[in-house]
């Protein structure tokens, strides 16, 4: 089947789909940004980064990347923006890049607090460290 055949058949599917669609629904589909679109797809598809920053959250800080962390937020930052400025306005990417920004945002919270509780953290003796104060403390009660 040629490329103009295939395309042919799905504008035919495409206007059948649509007439069995209700009026609301139909606007959804026939949107610039509707799910005939990339516009559409793409961000849907996005929404697992959200539920991974979220699934990471569980996870203990010091096994958290501050690059990955960054380049989350960061980008969540800039396709936001984004979203406002392409024609048509995308309102569900805007959405999705900004929970993709605060899963970013908040893994950094949380790596900066670890890192920062490290610095006010007592030493903690190494293994050698433990050993020579223990035979220390022998010699010392003896």
């Amino acid at each position: 089947m040629s490329v103009v055949g295939l395309r042919g058949l799905l504008l035919r599917l495409d206007k059948r789909v649509e007439a069995m669609l209700p009026q609301r629904i139909r606007a959804v589909w026939s949107h610039p940004a509707g799910p005939k679109t990339i516009f559409f797809w793409a961000p849907a598809f996005k929404w697992a980064l959200v539920i991974a920053g979220i699934a990471d959250v569980v996870r203990p800080p010091e096994k958290l990347s501050m690059y990955q962390s960054s380049a989350l937020a960061a980008t969540g930052c800039i396709w936001a923006r984004y979203s406002f400025v392409i024609i048509p306005v995308n309102y569900n990417l805007f959405s999705v890049n900004i929970f993709v920004a605060a899963t970013g945002f908040f893994q950094l919270s949380r790596i900066y607090a670890y890192k920062q509780s490290l610095k006010e953290a007592p030493h903690a003796p190494t293994g050698e460290e433990h050993e020579e104060t223990e035979e220390h403390e022998k010699k010392s009660a003896a």
